[in-house]
């Protein structure tokens, strides 16, 4: 009889130890049984997930941040996006860091896909949300949270992120889908 997928790939795990609980992440180890039978050692970080939007005027223009980015010790360039709280639907987040970071409200939202951010270690999943017919507001960022607000003409971002100019996956990711969904999104 063939082996399945699941039986040739998947890790049974056996315990977990929690490292570290912060506000945000939660670091354990997890003690997983192999398919082969051997046993290893995983280290996770568990976060709740989040969503990042891809905000586009009807003049076709995209609108991203500046943000000061300690893990990275740089100032990088991306799209909105904000961390999701525990049981909240990806477009209700959506629509409320899109205009906490950047003032905006759209009026047409659609969740495109949603992936996970580096899942060797970490379950963090993302969702990309397009969010188009867009209004300009007052922007209300968190406490001790410092963006400014760009807006920028879409293929000039598609070509900044074929160049290689963001560092930020979730924003080449969300740019480059874009490009591949169709002219306007």
């Amino acid at each position: 009889m063939e082996e399945t997928l699941e039986a040739r790939l998947k890790e049974e795990l056996v315990s977990t130890e929690e490292i570290f609980q912060g506000k945000i992440i939660k670091v354990q180890v997890d003690t997983v049984q192999l398919p082969d039978g051997k046993v290893a050692k995983r280290e996770v970080v568990r976060h709740p997930g989040a969503v990042v939007i891809l905000p586009l005027t009807d003049q076709g223009e995209v609108v991203m941040v500046r943000q000061y980015r300690h893990a990275t010790g740089e100032i990088l360039l991306e799209l909105p996006a904000g961390k999701r709280d525990a049981g909240e639907e990806p477009l209700t987040c959506a629509r409320r860091e899109l205009e906490e970071e950047t003032g905006f409200r759209a009026a047409k939202w659609r969740v495109l896909f949603s992936f996970y951010t580096s899942p060797g270690f970490c379950d963090e999943l993302l969702y990309l949300v397009l969010a188009k017919g867009l209004q300009k507001g007052e922007a209300h960022p968190d406490d001790g949270e410092f963006i400014d607000a760009v807006t920028m003409p879409l293929d000039q971002v598609r070509q900044m992120a074929l160049a290689g100019e963001f560092k930020d996956a979730k924003t080449v990711l969300g740019v480059l889908a874009c490009s591949a969904l169709d002219e306007k999104c």
